[in-house]
């Protein structure tokens, strides 16, 4: 082969090139024994490939042991089958055998035999009154025979007319098994109520009850405090449950607007009636008496009782006087206020009659006042409507409801549910559209407020103060 170059002044020269000039000499470490079988089949470099996997077979097959057999996997069990039937039994064993678990321990040769079984002499069980449930019911599932169960029942019954609560423990002992294989009472304890234990024992004479009267101290409870950051948790913070703080709030409600006029230098008042056995179990009971000493404006104190079959709260400072003050129909901000403005559907200038609420679907509407259903359906552009007359030329409408659920001519109280937040009518979305009339004529809601009137007189308001003296005795908890 020729070949031409030049040398660096750049003069050519020409001459032979030998075949293996420029290249690498080949190795014996460059010789590729690893090769993939599955790329180019039956070429030069596949059959060297097949001829090193044969070479490796042979070493392997000359040089393995004697006899060539596979390892065990693991090795063989330590235990016999009678100590692995006893394993499964008490839940030692394999998931994939299940771990069953119940049934008989294996014998082991430590099992003597007998001849007959001992037999417990008495057996005691403790249950709990479910709701709706029986005493009867109960001992007959607790092993009790129906006869006795109900016999049971009926002196519990005899003792305790109102019934025994869901919720009560009942302890119970069974006798010794009687031949038919049924256990006698032998004693049945339970707590009928804070100042009532009850047993029922049993023996030859048949079945006894025995009640135990327990003392019970009904003085009541009273709480006060500062209003510090918020009065409801003050409150919690005080020891008062969530109920009596509740209905603490709603009465003040009747009075004040608890959210904006009430300070944090206030301090609560409140007296809850209460029953404490002579054990140590207590029963809370209704709040009896609400109060509310304010720095920045006049106190309020209010005494729950009760005139012409229904319970209210008396203003005690004004000598039995309720005055009751106006409460917002919903839980929401208001939206659109009373006077003129451009209607969203009409798309005019109209006179807005009453005040928006911008409640939720299905929030609860209730009265802002007591009074009497004059109208309760639908009313055109209203919607489902709600009309109370509250006295003395004073009426409220409630519209757009999703439901209504008073009838006409119902009476209705003060914070009373009369239907729920809807959209029914002529409406852009869910909201209570507000009205209040003063004979007739649609008035501002936010300048109007319903006074009360003098509910106790005469005999009643001897009791009635009498009543207050005595709650103010009571101490400070």
């Amino acid at each position: 082969m020729r070949a031409q170059w030049r040398n660096a002044k750049g003069t050519a020269f020409v001459g032979h090139r030998s075949p293996a000039f420029g290249r690498r000499r080949k190795r014996l470490r460059d010789i590729d024994l690893i090769v993939d079988l599955g790329e180019e089949p039956l070429s030069g470099r596949w059959w060297r490939g097949v001829a090193t996997l044969s070479a490796l077979c042979a070493s392997v097959a000359v040089l393995a042991p004697a006899p060539f057999e596979p390892l065990p996997a693991s090795p063989s069990d330590l235990v016999g089958s009678a100590e692995a039937d006893q394993f499964r039994e008490i839940a030692i064993g394999s998931m994939a055998q299940g771990s069953r678990t119940g049934g008989r321990m294996a014998e082991t040769r430590l099992v003597e035999p007998l001849t007959q079984a001992p037999d417990r002499p008495t057996i005691e069980l403790f249950a709990r009154l479910g709701s709706g449930d029986g005493i009867a019911r109960l001992l007959a599932r607790s092993g009790v025979g129906y006869a006795e169960a109900g016999e049971v029942a009926r002196l519990i019954a005899s003792a305790a007319p109102g019934g025994i609560p869901a919720g009560t423990s009942v302890s119970i002992r069974l006798g010794r098994r009687s031949p038919s294989g049924v256990r006698p009472v032998d004693r049945i304890a339970l707590r009928a109520g804070l100042d009532l234990d009850l047993a029922v024992t049993g023996g030859a004479g048949g079945l006894k009850l025995s009640a135990t009267r327990i003392a019970v101290d009904t003085t009541p409870l009273r709480v006060r405090g500062r209003v510090g950051d918020g009065l409801y948790w003050a409150l919690r913070a005080s020891g008062v449950s969530p109920q009596a703080a509740g209905e603490y709030l709603r009465a003040l409600a009747t009075q004040i607007d608890v959210g904006s006029e009430v300070g944090p230098n206030d301090r609560f008042d409140l007296i809850i009636a209460n029953r404490r056995a002579a054990t140590g179990e207590s029963q809370e009971g209704p709040l009896l008496y609400a109060a509310i000493d304010r720095s920045a404006a006049s106190d309020i104190r209010l005494m729950k009782w009760t005139v012409g079959g229904r319970i209210d709260w008396m203003d005690v400072n004004g000598a039995g006087r309720q005055v009751a003050s106006t409460i917002w129909p919903v839980a929401a901000r208001i939206t659109s206020g009373f006077g003129m403005r451009y209607h969203p559907i009409l798309h005019f200038g109209r006179m807005h009659k009453g005040i928006d609420f911008g409640a939720h679907y299905g929030q609860p509407i209730v009265a802002t006042a007591d009074g009497q259903v004059t109208r309760a359906g639908w009313a055109g552009g209203y919607g489902r409507q709600v009309r109370l007359a509250h006295g003395a030329g004073m009426a409220t409408s409630y519209n757009h409801m999703s439901r209504i659920i008073v009838e006409p001519g119902s009476i209705v109280r003060q914070g009373q549910v009369i239907g729920y937040v809807g959209s029914s009518g002529l409406s852009t979305g869910p909201h209570l559209h507000y009205e209040v009339y003063r004979n007739g004529v649609a008035v501002n809601p936010m300048g109007v407020k319903f006074g009360g009137h003098a509910v106790v007189q005469g005999d009643e308001l001897a009791r009635f103060k009498a009543r207050i003296s005595q709650l103010m005795r009571v101490g400070t908890r």
